[in-house]
């Protein structure tokens, strides 16, 4: 059983910065593709960016493109989201998940159902 473990939130002004990390442990991640989620209060979780098992592949919402880049480090079974030009309606709670099926996006990544482990989130705010 895989365990996600999401950290690097916080507090930033508009236009700042902030990176965010995703742990495993139970199980390399090493195969499977990976995404970042987010869900804001009162709205559903929506789609961020997602990696293939070998980096060749990202995918970005276009909320996200020109301001967000997805990585990972297998050999530290971590992903990472870091997040630039930050504005406030980028606040949300951040959810890292593992696609246990797929190493490659192929079609649709940005479809939460293809994501079978996530984490529990941590809360970013961004101030105006």
């Amino acid at each position: 059983q895989v365990h996600l473990v999401e950290s690097g939130g916080g507090l930033v002004q508009a236009g700042g910065s902030l990176g965010l990390s995703c742990s495993a442990s139970g199980r390399t991640l090493s195969s499977y593709a990976m995404g970042w989620f987010r869900q804001a209060p009162g709205k559903e979780r929506e789609f961020v960016a997602a990696i293939s098992r070998g980096s060749g592949s990202t995918y970005y919402a276009d909320s996200a493109k020109g301001r967000f880049t997805i990585s990972r480090d297998n050999a530290k079974n971590t992903v990472y989201l870091q997040m630039n030009s930050l504005k406030p309606d980028d606040t949300a709670v951040y959810y890292c998940a593992a696609d246990l099926n797929r190493g490659q996006l192929g079609l649709r990544p940005q479809e939460l159902g293809k994501y079978d482990v996530w984490g529990q989130g941590t809360q970013v705010t961004v101030s105006s």
